[in-house]
């Protein structure tokens, strides 16, 4: 029980300290799933600073965000420490504009002209 307490305390830490947190499998640099790997390549390509942890890393860390926001899936986004969503949930808001509203909301940088040109390539 100790190991899930020092998981949830771990990941507040995490999500509390840091401005933009990306729990995904893998890293940004070498996802290992197609959602987290969609997910960190929006990020990526909008110029976001952010933390990466890879829930392969440690089984704790992989339930125990699970159970901290409530979601079944990886990957997670927080943005100050708030969950924002998953794969599905960070796509539709990025080609909607709204995840550029959060950023600018959260004083979080990012690239604008990325962002419209996700946008743009996305259109129907």
């Amino acid at each position: 029980m100790a190991e899930t307490a020092d998981a949830q305390t771990q990941i507040r830490d995490t999500v509390t300290g840091t401005d933009v947190v990306l729990f995904m499998k893998g890293t940004k640099t070498m996802p290992q799933c197609g959602f987290s790997s969609r997910v960190a390549g929006v990020l990526n390509f909008m110029g976001v600073e952010y933390q990466d942890v890879n829930v392969l890393a440690d089984d704790a860390i992989r339930q125990g965000i699970k159970d901290y926001s409530d979601w079944p899936t990886i990957p997670q986004l927080y943005v100050k420490g708030e969950f924002v969503g998953g794969c599905d949930i960070i796509t539709e808001m990025t080609l909607s504009g709204e995840l550029d509203q959060l950023f600018e909301q959260n004083g979080v940088s990012f690239d604008k002209a990325a962002a419209e040109k996700i946008r743009e390539a996305n259109k129907g």
